[in-house]
């Protein structure tokens, strides 16, 4: 399903605020957790603004979900027309406008998992910074690449992906993405998350 940039604006601006809702965070509370600023929150909320998927990261982290989870529909988790199977045609799809790298939800949005799988094209040449550092759970990524190439930095380390490698790491620091060839890159990114255990 290719959603317009419109519709998909719409579902962050209704998800972001539903969860904002949910654990009654003012604007100021999610702009302070998050990093991004109130401002930009309000805009995003009423489904003026096409965030990126910088400032996405940066509010799904201050929101305690995964980044995936701002894609699903209102209220996905008690809808009955989310059942355990999403077909290729209705998983939604949508384009970072600062990098146009495109990536589409793979998993069911209704079922209670504590993963979720995204497919990602990348642009030859393209680079996506995600700079969250802290979060209140642990998040879990892999990344398998499918087609092409990827660099992927943590922190000072780099990894230098080609074609059917797979990197596991848990989120909690800058992460740089970059596809350093001439020709896109496909992969895939399975993400679990789980709350801190408390002591």
């Amino acid at each position: 399903m290719k959603d317009s940039v419109s519709d998909l604006n719409q579902r962050i601006a209704k998800r972001v605020g539903e969860l904002r809702t949910a654990q009654g965070l003012a604007l100021d509370a999610l702009a302070r957790k998050s990093g991004v600023s109130r401002s930009m929150i309000s805009l995003i909320e009423r489904g003026e603004s096409s965030p990126t998927a910088t400032v996405l990261d940066k509010l799904a982290a201050g929101l305690g979900v995964t980044l995936p989870s701002l894609f699903d529909p209102p209220n996905a988790a008690t809808r009955t027309d989310c059942g355990p199977v999403a077909r290729r045609n209705d998983q939604s799809q949508w384009t970072d406008p600062a990098s146009s790298y495109v990536r589409r939800n793979v998993s069911p949005p209704g079922v209670p998992q504590p993963m979720k799988i995204v497919e990602v094209h990348f642009p030859p040449g393209g680079r996506v910074t995600f700079e969250t550092t802290e979060r209140d759970r642990h998040v879990h990524q892999q990344v398998w690449v499918l087609e092409g190439s990827m660099d992927i930095t943590l922190g000072t380390d780099r990894y230098q992906l080609r074609e059917g490698d797979c990197l596991a790491m848990q989120l909690g620091g800058p992460v740089l993405f970059h596809n350093p060839k001439r020709k896109p890159a496909r992969y895939a990114v399975v993400i679990a998350s789980e709350v801190f255990s408390k002591r």
